[in-house]
Order: structure tokens, then sequence, then C-alpha cells
């Protein structure tokens, strides 16, 4: 039998499990630990207790102490700055803009005219350009029309990865420009 000591890093993250040592600790209390990562802070769910030693993944790592004031806050301040580097970051979604072989000229400028808008609000376009039956044979012919689409962006916007076939369709990904 090893006494072990089971605890989690996140919310909703899992359980695992440490050497307490000669620690006191109580379940709901904090710990410093170390991990794979390095030295983490986590809080303690499963108090000191004694579990068969097939349950456990040795050697088990030991619990380094628990945690004083200084380290909850520290880990308090970690946290408002992770939650304000949230608030920061840009999301940039990806939106497509789908074209057949056969598209008229009008069509082709009101598709320019929509990737326009997204790449305008600072989203990515993803061209692609499908094939059906027999268009299947003629997929390099058509790849002018992508290359028109790319032209036609090209004052707001550059190609981000070029046109490439993925099964029955050519797809190339615009950005905008920096």
């Amino acid at each position: 039998m090893t006494k072990v000591v089971g605890v989690r890093f996140r919310r909703a993250g899992k359980i695992y499990y440490f050497d307490p040592g000669k620690a006191k600790m109580a379940a709901g209390s904090h710990v410093i630990v170390e991990t794979a990562r390095g030295i983490e802070y986590g809080t303690v769910l499963i108090a000191p207790k004694e579990v068969d030693d097939k349950a456990v993944v040795q050697p088990l790592k030991p619990v380094i102490r628990v945690a004083t004031p200084e380290d909850d806050k520290t880990e308090q301040r970690n946290k408002e700055k992770e939650k304000e580097a949230k608030k920061k970051q840009k999301v940039i979604e990806v939106k497509e803009v789908r074209l057949s072989p056969n598209i008229d000229t009008n069509d082709l400028n009101t598709k320019v005219g929509s990737a326009r808008k997204f790449i305008e609000k600072g989203n990515k376009v993803k061209v692609t350009l499908r094939f059906r039956g027999r268009e299947m044979a003629h997929m390099n012919q058509t790849r002018y029309i992508l290359d028109d689409f790319a032209e036609k962006l090209a004052d707001i916007a550059v190609v981000d990865k070029p046109s490439k076939v993925e099964g029955r369709s050519l797809v190339m990904f615009l950005t905008a420009k920096k």
C-alpha cells in the first residue's frame, strides 16, 4: 500500500496522485508540486490515503510544500493576467467562398465582393473551387479562376496558402495585407 494525495491543477481537470511526504494537508487545501511541466500550484481533492500499489504509477513525485498565502496571491495574479490576455486576443475566423468551374464573370465579381467584406472585417477567406463529375478531368485548365480571384483582391489581400487540390476541389487561402 502506498500513501497518496490527489491533486488537480485546473477546475475540471484530471486528478493526479502525488506522494504527500511529511506535509499535513486536507481536501481543499492548496499545494505546490513538481510535475513534468515544472513546479505547479494545485488543489488537494483527495486527502492523504492508502492506495493499492497497482493503482499508482511509480515513482510518485513528492508534494514540495503546502501553499503559503504568498503562493495564493501569485496564483490569483497569474489568473488575472491570463484573463486580461484572453480579452485582448483577436479571434480570426475562416470564412469560405465556394466557386464552380463554369462561373460567369458577374457571379465571380459578386463572390469577390463578399470575400472583400470578410477580409475587411479581419477574417481569413478560404476560396474553394468545387468540381463535379467530368469537371475533374479539366482541373488544371480552371486554375486561372482562383488566380483571377486573388488578383481582384490583390489591393487588400495576399495569398496565404496557394491553390492546391483537396479531394474534388481546389483550395486557396487569402488574408489581409499587413
